[in-house]
């Protein structure tokens, strides 16, 4: 292990004001296969990376992430939230595109390591910020020729973030963009690749010009259904239902999975269905969710080409039951509330 870098005064920071993005922290932690093998665990100071300029996850995509977060919780403890559930995906992911999987203990082993090397920069309690870990798989091996990587390359890095939404919990508009697609019913969508997330950049940026806070994708083969808000899972709710879509081209959100549980707990129906764009118009409250946000509540969602305006929230301001499912998570998270379903994971006591 490398001497501590002296790269950033902790007293400088605004934990209160921190945007969602990159800042440089001490260590990542970085882990190589080779020869058919995963090896041992390196720590590592430097935030670049020696690649070939031939690899293949340069020409054929062969690339994979995740997205986590760990908590600086009110009785001092720091806990990262499901991460079985981030390796679980991952291991789906490699098995889409042929990467060997990392075992869930490695990953988790991983993701407690970089947590303690970086404790300093886990923001406190009151500042409303988290810290954000970020796993990256990639294959590394130099190849012309469009098949499998033979040796690949599994790190992590970490960086203190503010809320996703320069709001915080509160509600935003979103456009559905017929134009382009996030991914094909039975091509990536499912796994988180960054070729998804290319493919949205476009729409994304339409949609900001416009004026919303994110872009609606319809299902790529009718354009009849709901299906991403943007990189974030879509859920409606109604007659004591949540509602959220069924596709084969829709990222598992782990945060929409929690949702759901959580919506049983408090008595609600649960359905995983497709959605008509007309239902938006019955919805009693609707949101976008994901690790990023948790969720954020839709004030409407507007289909530009039909001239068609589906307001979600009368009045503006959150849902009651959006805000509960969104507090509940969140005190769970915190360790706040019980954990009554084993989520969370005590990193540092």
């Amino acid at each position: 292990m490398t001497k501590r870098p002296n790269n950033q005064n902790m007293k400088e920071i605004d934990w209160s004001n921190l945007s969602f993005g990159y800042m440089k922290t001490d260590y990542n932690v970085r882990c190589y296969y080779r020869n058919g093998a995963w090896g041992e665990i390196e720590v590592c100071s430097e935030e670049t990376i020696p690649i070939h300029m031939a690899a293949t996850c340069l020409h054929y995509g062969q690339e994979a992430f995740e997205g986590l977060k760990a908590y600086r919780c009110p009785d001092g403890k720091v806990r990262v939230f499901r991460s079985d559930e981030n390796a679980a995906r991952l291991q789906s992911t490699c098995r889409g595109i042929l990467m060997p999987e990392l075992s869930t203990e490695k990953f988790n082993e991983m993701v407690d390591k970089v947590v303690r090397l970086n404790e300093r920069f886990i923001p406190p309690y009151e500042s409303g910020a988290t810290l954000y870990i970020r796993p990256l798989l990639i294959g590394t091996s130099a190849q012309v020729g469009v098949h499998p990587a033979q040796e690949y390359l599994f790190l992590i890095f970490v960086t203190p973030v503010g809320p996703y939404f320069k709001g915080g919990f509160a509600t935003n508009p979103y456009v559905i963009i017929r134009e382009y697609d996030r991914s094909a019913p039975l091509g990536t969508g499912i796994y988180k690749v960054g070729g998804n997330y290319a493919a949205s950049l476009r729409a994304n940026k339409m949609a900001h010009d416009l004026g919303y806070s994110c872009e609606f994708y319809l299902d790529a083969k009718e354009k009849k259904y709901m299906d991403e808000c943007g990189a974030a899972n879509f859920f409606g709710i109604k007659n004591n239902t949540y509602v959220t879509p069924k596709s084969t081209s829709i990222l598992p959100s782990i945060t929409n999975k929690s949702l759901m549980q959580l919506a049983m707990d408090l008595g609600m129906k649960v359905e995983r269905r497709q959605i008509p764009e007309e239902e938006l118009a019955t919805f009693e409250e609707a949101g976008a969710c994901g690790t990023a946000a948790v969720i954020s509540p839709i004030e409407r969602i507007d289909d530009l080409d039909t001239k068609q305006s589906f307001i979600i929230s009368k009045n503006g301001e959150p849902g009651p039951i959006c805000r509960k499912l969104y507090e509940k998570l969140r005190n769970i998270q915190y360790g706040i509330e019980p954990d009554e379903h084993g989520w969370t994971r005590v990193v540092i006591e």
